[in-house]
């Protein structure tokens, strides 16, 4: 099969790439390679699947409609992941226009080139946990208001998910948009909490807990997302379907629970710093699985002791700390 991936020197888009060459898929593989954090990672990770059987990378800007449906229409993919999008809850306060253009231009030239395709048969794309906002009740289902996001990144990501829904139901497009908790592992970003947490700890700097800890999480292994996605890739919805799903580790860990870990990791204590909240983020994330558990068997096994200690085993090879 054909697939059309955009966002492949991204994390999770290049361990899916990954994943589907494993899997003898062809990949065009699509990302713009930006300076959000340091282009040398993404490029590292593009090194790894370089080489491999079905696998081409193009260095292209979604958000350039034109080039974007061009390329779609010469590959004529099967399906389109679209996984590339500006992330960062925190960075949307400072340059909210990089989320339009990404998130939300970026969006609809993806969409369009799917529209004007006909060998297209689902289209996956990345939302967010997010979208659920400020919430006091857990764990957070798909069918949950969604109405009251607390930063701009959030706010794109609920744009996407109505975008497509739209294009679904005007153009007979199948889609599946995946609602991701907190994934970590290998070849993370830099930007997350337990990579920042990483290094600090490993160099004996210290780490700042905002809302002075008082955090809790549904951290998800990588190993855990990719795996059931690419049952969900490898199907074929019913045409005009716009389908949502949470992937979430559906174990929300307290931020103490998380650092203990983390520490037991890394072989050292953490030296911590109390800070207050900041703005856009939220207090908890805790995901309800029990939509995508009953429709593609989705069974996190990864727990977050285990994973974060294959992080920090790779970290360290990868930092030489």
């Amino acid at each position: 099969m054909k697939i059309f991936l955009t966002g492949a020197a991204g994390f999770i888009g290049s361990h899916a790439t990954r994943a589907l060459l494993d899997r003898g898929h062809e990949v065009l593989g699509v990302d713009n390679l930006n300076a959000y954090y340091d282009p040398a990672l993404k490029r590292a990770r593009l090194d790894r699947l370089e080489g491999q059987d079905g696998f081409r990378f193009a260095e292209q800007d979604i958000a350039d409609a034109d080039a974007i449906r061009t390329m779609v229409a010469e590959f004529r993919p099967q399906r389109i992941v679209h996984l590339a999008a500006q992330a960062g809850v925190r960075y949307s306060l400072e340059n909210p226009m990089a989320y339009v253009q990404s998130n939300l231009v970026g969006h609809v030239s993806v969409l369009e080139a799917a529209r004007h395709c006909d060998s297209v048969e689902h289209l996956v794309y990345a939302s967010s946990s997010s979208v659920y906002g400020e919430r006091d009740d857990a764990p957070f289902g798909e069918d949950d208001p969604v109405n009251a996001p607390v930063s701009l990144y959030a706010a794109t990501k609920r744009a996407d998910e109505l975008i497509s829904a739209t294009y679904s139901r005007l153009y007979d497009i199948p889609q599946t948009g995946l609602r991701f908790f907190t994934v970590y592992g290998p070849w993370g970003r830099p930007d997350m909490a337990y990579w920042s947490f990483t290094d600090a700890i490993l160099r004996g700097q210290p780490i700042r807990l905002f809302n002075e800890g008082r955090m809790e999480r549904d951290f998800t292994f990588i190993d855990d997302v990719i795996e059931t996605a690419m049952r969900i890739v490898d199907d074929t919805p019913s045409a005009g379907s716009h389908r949502v799903y949470n992937i979430g580790g559906s174990d929300p860990r307290p931020l103490a629970e998380f650092i203990t870990a983390l520490e037991a990791a890394c072989g050292r204590k953490a030296i911590t710093e109390l800070a207050p909240m900041q703005a856009g983020d939220v207090t908890r994330t805790a995901a309800d699985v029990t939509r995508i558990k009953a429709d593609y068997g989705y069974a996190p096994s990864t727990r977050i002791e285990d994973g974060l200690s294959r992080f920090v085993s790779w970290y360290r090879n990868y930092s030489g700390l």
